[in-house]
């Protein structure tokens, strides 16, 4: 990789700015610039989402609260910058507003860039081949480019297709769908022929164009070395997992919407991020020449090797970040005022506090819930099949749990290490609901002794709320009751060699 040390510029002392940097790309750039000698400065709507990354805590990372939509602190952090990273995008906005959004969002964008100053604004949009017949998603990628490209900044746009790699939105949907699907009957979209991009790739193009002049306006295709079929990437991925041969059946009739809805309820995407997906599953997307491979050349890997890279991430528990990440995070709801209906219970366990703390931590994805984990895939095919996250998102990582992951249907909204745990749920539910666990040790005895406190709180939204919480009471004395106790076992039989403070 080139270094700044290898390089010279006016804007050597100045950082980059990174936004959409708790995202999937903007998560893992944020590391490339650095290792590059670049100063970073990330901005993100809640900058605790950022906190807990390794890189954080380094000289030369800046962590700024920011929102894309307002001037005043686009402007402050835009300032001192040389370039910046516009890694922005609003597909979770329900219906069409998405692709208004976007706009908006990039002529604000824009703007502010011209009036601080910035060299060059750097952007990941999306190929297509020009002209009419652009999907709604893919149009409004070229909308934003135009957009950005309205201010007096120069932008470089990277174009890519479908982003192979562990945690992708793209690849979830691949794997998914593969994985529990023998037989697919599929819309005529599966024959498109697309030219997929490993991760690592991409990341090499963002960071390399910084040092590359003739990047600076320009609109590049980036891509691997293969063209295939949408049926081909089905194949090759069943073969990567050792699966037998998957029967794709095409069909004229299935839609955008009917695709988005099942892939809503096979994988863990939600159907608002898979509709503009599914819809620019239609458009053929293919690089028009190789202009980004020849200014910058790197090693491309193949749709095998890529695809067998991010398996073998997924499967080490290594997935550096992952398409939930940019997920919203509501603060804390006002519990004072109205009906609030609290489940608090309580637990002693004969183990220290950081032992209780990893056995809690181990709680959804994989692992399950410790007792009746029945009930709880109940629960999540319910929440799939009236528009809810389910239990598909599953979590990022099998043990370490950090502010902002997605772990099933819950969202981590605040993690004090050895303290507590909060999650905020984000199912499909009449009202707002929260678990929270506290742990608290007995220092004035001689065995090590840890109470562990759980508390669901449930603020009910009208008679459909009330009607819930009675429906689901019942049924808290074995859930909860078996969680805490599944935590006081693993807690009490964990390998004291595991120990970690």
């Amino acid at each position: 990789m080139v270094t700044r040390a290898a390089t010279s510029s006016a804007n050597d002392t100045q950082p980059i700015l990174v936004t959409g940097a708790s995202g999937y790309i903007g998560g893992r750039l944020v590391v490339r610039l650095l290792e590059a000698g670049y100063r970073v400065r990330c901005m993100a709507r809640n900058p605790g989402k950022l906190k807990t990354r390794p890189w954080a805590g380094r000289d030369d990372v800046e962590i700024v609260a920011g929102d894309a939509g307002d001037e005043s602190s686009l402007n402050a952090a835009m300032h001192g910058c040389g370039a910046a990273y516009y890694l922005v995008h609003s597909m979770v906005v329900s219906g069409k507003e998405y692709a208004d959004t976007d706009a908006h969002l990039a002529q604000t964008f824009a703007r502010c860039a011209g009036a601080s100053g910035l060299s060059r604004i750097i952007y990941l949009g999306g190929l297509g081949e020009t002209g009419a017949g652009l999907s709604e998603h893919l149009s409004s990628r070229r909308q934003v480019e135009h957009e950005l490209a309205s201010g007096p900044v120069p932008v470089t746009v990277l174009r890519a297709a479908m982003i192979i790699g562990s945690g992708s939105a793209s690849f979830e949907i691949l794997r998914y769908l593969v994985e529990r699907l023998p037989v697919m009957i599929t819309p005529k979209w599966v024959s498109t022929e697309s030219q997929p991009i490993a991760v690592r790739n991409v990341l090499h193009y963002l960071v390399h164009c910084l040092d590359v002049p003739d990047t600076i306006g320009r609109t590049l295709d980036i891509g691997g070395p293969d063209v295939v079929t949408y049926r081909q990437l089905m194949e090759i991925m069943a073969s990567a997992r050792g699966l037998p041969r998957r029967w794709i059946i095409p069909v004229p009739v299935l839609t955008p919407k009917l695709s988005s809805l099942w892939i809503h309820l096979v994988t863990p995407l939600d159907r608002r991020i898979a509709r503009p997906l599914a819809e620019g599953l239609r458009n053929r997307v293919v690089c028009r020449d190789d202009e980004a491979a020849r200014l910058m050349p790197q090693d491309l890997l193949t749709v095998q090797q890529a695809i067998e890279a991010a398996l073998s991430r997924v499967e080490s528990d290594e997935v550096e970040t992952s398409w939930s990440d940019a997920g919203l995070i509501p603060g804390d709801p006002d519990w004072a005022g109205g009906t609030v209906f609290v489940d608090r219970r309580t637990i002693a366990i004969n183990a220290d506090a950081p032992a209780v703390f990893r056995a809690l931590c181990r709680v959804g994805g994989g692992h399950g819930y410790y007792a009746a984990d029945v009930l709880w895939r109940i629960r999540g095919w319910l929440d799939r099949l009236v528009g809810g996250p389910g239990l598909r998102r599953g979590r990022r990582h099998t043990e370490h749990i950090s502010y902002g992951d997605a772990l099933d249907f819950w969202r981590v909204t605040d993690v004090t290490q050895n303290r507590s745990l909060s999650l905020r749920a984000e199912m499909k539910l009449p009202g707002e609901a929260m678990l929270t666990f506290e742990v608290t040790s007995d220092e004035d005895t001689n065995e090590p002794l840890t109470e562990l406190t759980q508390t669901a709180r449930f603020r009910p939204r009208g008679l459909l709320g009330l009607l819930y919480w009675a429906a689901v009471y019942p049924f808290h004395g074995y859930v909860f009751r078996g969680m805490l106790k599944g935590i006081k076992a693993q807690a009490e039989h964990a390998d004291p060699s595991e120990h970690r403070e």
